[in-house]
């Protein structure tokens, strides 16, 4: 959830009233030392004067609606750059393929806005075709989500685990007595939660993997409708709002598997700093 701006600390740092504070002082040091004799004892005049201007103004300006807007549309913009660089350096992170998946989904978008802009002789991009840049913006993060949940079931052997199970219930027949059984049971609680997570996000992979082919073919379609349409109305026939509720549907079953990730990222963390059993010993 994005911060809200503090208006008062953002009307203080306004380039006009640190130019009027810095005025009245220049005016105070002026009046004290090379104003006409006599005119030092005034010196406290341009700073009361300058006081009571910077009070009623920070009284006022951080209150007024028009100027908390101006500071809500800088704060957008901030956060929008910052947004923009981090997807940069996320893309960055990318194999090569990945890359060019994300680029040529970038290229088309600006595609359709160039073709838009030429088949209709305006300049204006219609508010559903920019809906376009939030949903390659979704089409990064998923892609990101879903390589990250790749690796991990790639770096994870499932057969191990099931037999790992097999061993464990073996061992829990076997077991000499009750405090020893216990602690097979308890092994084998984390071994099916291992195996269920791996299941959970086997499935979700395959949602977001449905998901980002959605959103290649439609940015597809976007553009032969562009490209063929006979009038700029026909754009509003195209379902974006059906495709970006899909994407909200997708994120929220990515969040609820999303603790898991960032546990199983930590394990792995740790491990990779802790050297093995053998080497401790």
């Amino acid at each position: 959830m994005r911060e809200k701006p503090n208006y008062f600390k953002e009307a203080l740092k306004e380039p006009y009233n640190i130019w009027g504070v810095f005025i009245s002082l220049a005016a105070s040091v002026y009046t004290w030392t090379a104003a006409p004799t006599g005119w030092g004892e005034l010196a406290w005049v341009p700073l009361a004067f300058g006081g009571v201007v910077e009070t009623i103004y920070l009284t006022t300006v951080p209150a007024m609606t028009a100027y908390r807007r101006v500071v809500d549309r800088r704060a957008r913009r901030r956060e929008m750059v910052e947004r923009g660089r981090k997807r940069e350096e996320q893309i960055k992170g990318f194999d090569p393929r990945e890359r060019e998946a994300v680029e040529y989904l970038r290229w088309m978008k600006n595609q359709i806005y160039q073709n838009y802009q030429k088949f209709t002789r305006v300049t204006d991009i219609p508010d559903d075709i920019q809906k376009l840049e939030s949903i390659w913006e979704s089409y990064v993060d998923m892609l990101d989500n879903y390589r990250r949940r790749k690796n991990h079931l790639r770096s994870t052997n499932l057969r191990t685990i099931q037999n790992q199970m097999q061993q464990t219930e073996r061992s829990i027949q076997t077991a000499p007595d009750d405090d020893t059984r216990r602690l097979y049971e308890k092994n084998l609680a984390i071994l099916k939660k291992r195996l269920q997570t791996y299941d959970d996000m086997e499935r979700s992979m395959k949602r977001v993997e449905a998901e980002l082919q959605s959103i290649e073919h439609f940015f597809g379609l976007v553009n032969d409708q562009v490209v063929v349409m006979p009038s700029p109305e026909h754009i509003s026939s195209l379902d974006f709002d059906s495709l970006l509720s899909s994407i909200e549907l997708t994120k929220e079953i990515l969040e609820q598997t999303a603790p898991v990730m960032s546990q199983l990222d930590a394990a792995e963390r740790s491990t990779e700093m802790r050297p093995p059993v053998a080497q401790r010993q």
